[in-house]
Parts: C-alpha cells; structure tokens; sequence
C-alpha cells in the first residue's frame, strides 16, 4: 500500500507541476504554437527549463534515500509517505524548499519560452498558492521534528539560500 502511495505521489506531482500548470500557462497564453526559433528568449528559457528540472528531480532522489519520504503534501494532508528524518544537507543546504526552487525556475523557464504575460500571471499565481502550501507544510515540519527544525528553519531561507 506504501508503495502505490509514493507511486501516486510521484505521478500527481508529474501531472501537476511538469505537465498541467505549463499546460494552464499555455492556455492562458492563447495557445501559441510551440515551434521555437533561436531568440534570447527560448535559449534562456531552455537554461532555465532544465536547470529546474535538474534541480527538482536531485531534491526528488535526495528526498528518498535520506528523507525516507516522498515530497507530496498538500496543504496538511499527506498524499504519500511524509519524510522520516529532517534533511538539512545536500541540496536542502541550497534553501529549505530546494524541489519547489527547482519547479518555480522550470515554470519561470515556460514563462520565458510562452514569452506571454498570461503565462507570467499563472506563474505569480502558482508562486503565490505555492507559498500558503509551504505555510503549512512548515507547521507540520515544526511539529514533527520541533527544535531541529526551529534552528534549520534560522539557518536557511524559505526559497532562496538567505534565511
């Protein structure tokens, strides 16, 4: 059963951040069509695209093998195994939301590619909902692994690596 839950995880999360909020983006935009020639643009917005998705998926495998968990949480209700153990090395020295740094700059790196104020409107929506989630998430964080998490939280900023 733990086991098709973190598969759940994993595939919501796909669904969602990698495939249905560019997808709203797009829509958004008017639905351009997607060729893409050589502009500043597209090579930035690919950089970034990748450097996201880099990121995201490192925080993703560094989350299972020392976290013992799977990121999908979704405003204090568990949708896959929570973490076990509080993770403040590796990629979480970066910032304390290292997975959703990495998914921000992937949809900032769409944003870039769509090259559409609509697509920017839906990404400071995401951000912003993103943000109330993390809200949450980190009242958990507290309960759960109380002052190690209170000096961690001191330490490391929300998204960036300033606290």
């Amino acid at each position: 059963m733990k086991q098709i839950r973190e598969i759940f995880g994993y595939l919501l999360g796909f669904l969602m951040f990698i495939v249905g909020i560019p997808a709203i983006m797009w829509l958004a935009s008017g639905k351009p069509e997607l060729g893409f020639n050589c502009s500043w643009n597209v090579i930035v917005g690919i950089i970034i695209v990748f450097s996201g998705l880099i990121l995201s998926v490192w925080t993703i495998i560094y989350m299972k093998v020392v976290g013992r968990g799977n990121p999908m949480d979704a405003f204090d209700h568990e949708i896959a195994p929570h973490t076990q153990h509080l993770m403040t090395g590796g990629v979480y020295r970066i910032c304390r939301n290292p997975m959703l740094l990495g998914t921000f700059l992937y949809l900032a790196g769409i944003v870039l590619l769509l090259f559409s104020w609509q697509s920017a409107v839906v990404w400071v929506i995401f951000v912003i909902i993103m943000s109330f989630q993390v809200s949450s998430e980190e009242k958990r964080l507290e309960r759960d692994f109380g002052q190690e998490y209170l000096d961690y939280r001191k330490r490391t900023g929300r998204f960036t690596p300033w606290p």
